[in-house]
C-alpha cells in the first residue's frame, strides 16, 4: 500500500470526513471577500456531496480536489452582493458563477433542459459556517488532478488516501450517478420507455 502520510486532498476532509445531520435543512454560503462578500442561501439539504479532481471546479488554496454537492436550483437564493457574480465560462455545460473579487465559485447552474442534471445547482458547502451538510460520499474524476499539475507518480498515494477517508475513487462520477446519466440518455433515445 502506498504511503499516505503527506497526502492532502481538501481542507474539509484532510483531518477526517465529518458526518452530516440528516435533519439539516440548509444554510448560507459566503465567498472569501473580507468586506461585501457574496452570500447565497441554500434552502435545502444537498445531495451527492463528493470531492472532485476536475480542472473546472473551484479548489481552495493548496487543495488538489474541490468539494461539491448538488441541490435543487429552486433552493438557491442570492441574498447579498449578487452584482459581484460573473460566469467563468459561458460555453461550459455547467455555468459556474464566481465572485469577481476573490475568485471563489459560489454555484454552478445547467441551463440546457436536456442535460441529465438540469434543475440541480452545484455548490461548495465548505463555504458555509453551518454544520450539518452531508459528508462527501466519493471522489470523482480522480485522474484529472494530473491535468492540473499533480505528478502522476503520486496517484497511488492519492487513491490510497481517498480510500482511507472512505471516499471511493472514480475516474468519472459514482456508479449511481453514471447510471442516472445513462438512464436519462436511454429514455431520450427511446432505448428505454420515458
Amino acid at each position: 500500500m502506498a504511503n499516505t502520510d503527506a497526502v492532502r486532498i481538501h481542507p474539509a476532509v484532510d483531518d477526517g470526513v465529518a458526518r452530516g445531520d440528516p435533519g439539516f435543512s440548509g444554510g448560507v454560503l459566503t465567498c472569501h471577500c473580507a468586506s461585501d462578500p457574496v452570500k447565497l442561501r441554500i434552502g435545502a439539504q444537498t445531495a451527492h456531496n463528493h470531492v472532485c479532481g476536475c480542472t473546472k471546479c473551484w479548489k481552495p488554496e493548496g487543495a488538489i480536489f474541490s468539494q461539491v454537492a448538488v441541490v435543487s436550483r429552486d433552493a438557491v437564493e442570492i441574498v447579498q452582493n449578487g452584482d459581484k457574480l460573473e460566469v467563468v465560462d459561458a460555453d461550459a455545460p455547467i455555468r459556474r458563477f464566481r465572485c469577481r473579487d476573490c475568485g471563489v465559485h459560489m454555484y454552478g447552474r445547467i441551463e440546457n433542459k436536456d442535460h441529465p442534471f438540469y434543475g440541480l445547482d452545484f455548490v461548495h458547502t465548505e463555504l458555509s459556517a453551518e454544520t450539518g451538510w452531508p459528508a462527501p460520499e466519493f471522489a470523482a474524476f480522480v485522474s484529472s488532478v494530473i491535468e492540473s499539475g499533480v505528478d502522476p507518480a503520486r496517484m497511488d498515494g492519492i487513491r490510497s488516501r481517498l480510500r482511507e477517508l472512505g471516499l471511493e475513487p472514480y475516474d468519472a462520477l459514482s456508479p449511481p450517478l453514471m447510471d442516472a446519466i445513462a438512464t436519462h440518455i436511454a429514455k431520450r433515445s427511446g432505448a428505454l420507455p420515458a
